[in-house]
């Protein structure tokens, strides 16, 4: 069996956030074709209880705790050295001990990388075919951060955004072949670096359509007689923080005045402050982390995703439509999706936008034809065995550098 050195930059298991989910299923792929050798960092105490899951699915394994304060401060390092903060915030000295070691004493023959930041552990490796998968262009997600605060954080992430997207076209020119998370995705980095674009594709996510299925039979953890909106998403992370945010406060007040009995429902693990203090307000609920989010969609009404700051692919839209839900989002949030608005989901450009859209649902009844042409989407596109098969391609090739 052929060997591959895979790094990834979080600990591929559960998968129950968005890169988890394509690390994971790239990591169940790969292991029936290789032997795959595992480096990556752990940055929730509670995924360590999965370890001996992960391991079974590799050969040789390295495993190292990352603590996110001492990450943080780590980072501003980059700032004397004039690197993007992301390099030494994801840098340790025991990694790369531990894949220089590798490669000297294993027949690695090729390496995937998984997210830009670990491509530094493989610099010196350029007699091994090497594939990035950059998943979405995180130099684009900084530039968006700067837009919502102030100086000087501002000033800081917009030097993230220069300095990342610098790191990334140099990464792409070292590495073999790179890939991104949809399309759209592979199209926008080809215009940002031409001097690369003939290195670089994509391949989609998918979903597990018989685990997201309508057909299943779930309890429903609604109130009786009320309409339901949901969210449904890692609540520490910065881009849903802010959705949520900007949803309770800009549009589902207007929606509860004209539908009192109108509930909206924030359903995911780990959340901040900020979301919970959301808790206070009138028909707003957060769950935290739930064993099993399937009822929440099953029974919701509508599954909303506001996104204002967005990159690649969001795996929440697509588990919703599979659940044959009818999805209302922001343009940031379907961008990469391959489905047709107004016939796969709902498309809401603005605050009174989504107002309206879902006021005219909540009052007609949510469109039963929109969620059943939502599945059919993701049963056509955005299965995980066809989808993947993109990436044994690129594997397989011989190196062109």
């Amino acid at each position: 069996m052929q060997e591959l050195l895979y790094l990834v930059h979080r600990f591929p298991y559960p998968p129950d956030k968005g890169d988890k989910i394509r690390s994971f299923h790239l990591l169940k792929h790969l292991s029936q074709r290789y032997r795959i050798h595992l480096g990556t960092f752990i940055d929730d105490e509670m995924d360590h209880k999965h370890l001996e899951r992960v391991r079974g699915m590799c050969g040789e394994t390295c495993f190292l705790d990352l603590y996110p304060k001492s990450a943080r401060i780590r980072s501003l390092s980059g700032l004397l050295s004039g690197q993007p903060l992301t390099l030494p915030y994801y840098h340790d000295k025991r990694l790369q001990a531990w894949v220089s070691n590798l490669l000297e004493t294993r027949p690695v023959g090729t390496i995937l990388v998984f997210s830009a930041a670990m491509a530094q552990y493989v610099s010196h490796a350029m007699n091994i075919r090497r594939v990035m998968d950059f998943v979405d262009i995180d130099s684009d997600k900084w530039m968006q951060y700067a837009a919502t605060i102030a100086w000087p954080m501002s000033w800081i992430y917009r030097r993230e955004s220069k300095l990342l997207l610098n790191y990334e076209k140099q990464v792409a020119r070292l590495f073999d072949s790179a890939t991104f998370v949809s399309e759209a995705e592979a199209d926008l980095f080809k215009r940002l670096a031409p001097e690369v674009a003939e290195k670089i594709t994509y391949f989609n996510n998918g979903v597990d359509a018989d685990y997201f299925s309508p057909q299943n039979i779930y309890p429903n953890p609604y109130l009786a007689g009320i309409d339901t909106l949901v969210f449904t998403g890692a609540m520490d992370y910065w881009a849903n923080v802010d959705a949520v945010q900007w949803f309770a406060s800009n549009i589902f007040p207007a929606i509860r005045l004209q539908l009192p009995k109108v509930e909206f429902y924030i359903v995911g693990t780990r959340p901040s402050a900020a979301v919970m203090a959301l808790a206070d307000l009138p028909g707003i609920i957060v769950t935290g982390a739930v064993p099993d989010i399937r009822p929440y969609l099953a029974h919701a009404s509508i599954a909303v995703a506001p996104l204002r700051i967005a990159r690649g692919i969001q795996n929440k839209v697509l588990e919703a439509m599979a659940m044959g839900k009818t999805v209302v989002a922001s343009p940031q949030a379907i961008e990469g999706i391959n489905a047709n608005p107004d016939r796969d989901m709902v498309v809401a450009n603005d605050e009174s936008d989504f107002i309206n859209r879902i006021i005219e649902l909540l009052q007609n009844g949510s469109s039963r034809a929109i969620g059943h042409a939502a599945r059919t989407r993701v049963l056509e596109d955005y299965n995980w065995k066809k989808n993947l098969g993109r990436i044994d391609a690129l594997l397989s090739q011989p190196q062109t550098i």
